[in-house]
């Protein structure tokens, strides 16, 4: 299969990690409920890339189950800080060098601190952006501890 090779693919392979390419035809604000739904998979087993920010413009990412949303009052409290929200798009871009709907938390442009959602690692396989829209990477999601030195995180909530 012919695929795109970002910089998360370009990490994934210096890294010798295994992973399988998943092209799909992205639609703008389609989530990862239409990327689930493209390649038959669990939403739960497809995980968004959230670029955020805590006070003192402090960007990092969490990774969530799709079906899934974050608790931000819960992340903050783990955290130690009064408050985290969302980063806006160009912010979010500048840190990472991904487009919104396109954001792999491999080979990013700036070095992000990594928090995952602790049932993630339960999962047997993940799906994950590959660093571009429409492209997702099959991995196992020990590879975000080992990788990424992801921290695991319950702040998990269910999609209103």
């Amino acid at each position: 299969m012919d695929y795109p090779v970002t910089p998360a693919v370009r990490l994934l392979r210096e890294k010798k990690v295994e992973f399988a390419p998943h092209l799909y035809e992205y639609v703008e604000r389609g989530g990862t409920h239409h990327s689930a739904e493209a390649l038959g998979v669990d939403e739960h087993a497809v995980v968004k890339t959230l670029v955020m920010e805590a006070e003192g413009k402090r960007p990092f990412i969490v990774l969530m189950h799709g079906d899934r949303e974050v608790s931000t009052k819960q992340l903050a409290r783990h955290m130690d800080v009064k408050s985290v929200h969302p980063c806006d798009f160009a912010e979010a871009q500048k840190h990472t060098g991904y487009m919104v709907g396109g954001t792999s938390p491999f080979g990013t442009r700036t070095k992000l601190h990594v928090y995952a959602e602790r049932t993630i690692f339960d999962l047997p396989k993940i799906y994950i952006n590959g660093g571009k829209r429409g492209f997702l990477v099959s991995i196992d999601p020990r590879v975000l501890r080992d990788v990424l030195q992801a921290e695991e995180v319950e702040v998990g909530i269910k999609k209103e």
